[in-house]
């Protein structure tokens, strides 16, 4: 009971195919151009991410020290009131 497939016009098959090539090449270039422009963001945050992590470790060099002399004024003896 189910009818026959229509025949598509070559025409048509060709613009289809045609099309699906142009896209898959737009996608291709398009792809390329993009992970060049993210490498070059992946460079800077790098390069960021150094100065970064310096900065965080003076931070956490001074409060240890700050924590430290604080502990020391914990530790000293409190005189004795007669």
């Amino acid at each position: 009971m189910s009818q026959a497939p229509v025949r598509v016009s070559p025409l048509i098959k060709f613009f289809r195919w045609s099309l699906l090539t142009v896209g898959v090449g737009y996608g291709a270039f398009h792809q390329n151009r993009l992970s060049k422009k993210e490498e070059k963001v992946r460079e800077i945050e790098a390069q960021k991410k150094a100065v970064r992590d310096a900065k965080l470790a003076e931070e956490k060099k001074i409060s240890a020290a700050a924590e430290m002399r604080a502990l020391e004024e914990l530790s000293k003896p409190t005189p004795k009131k007669a």
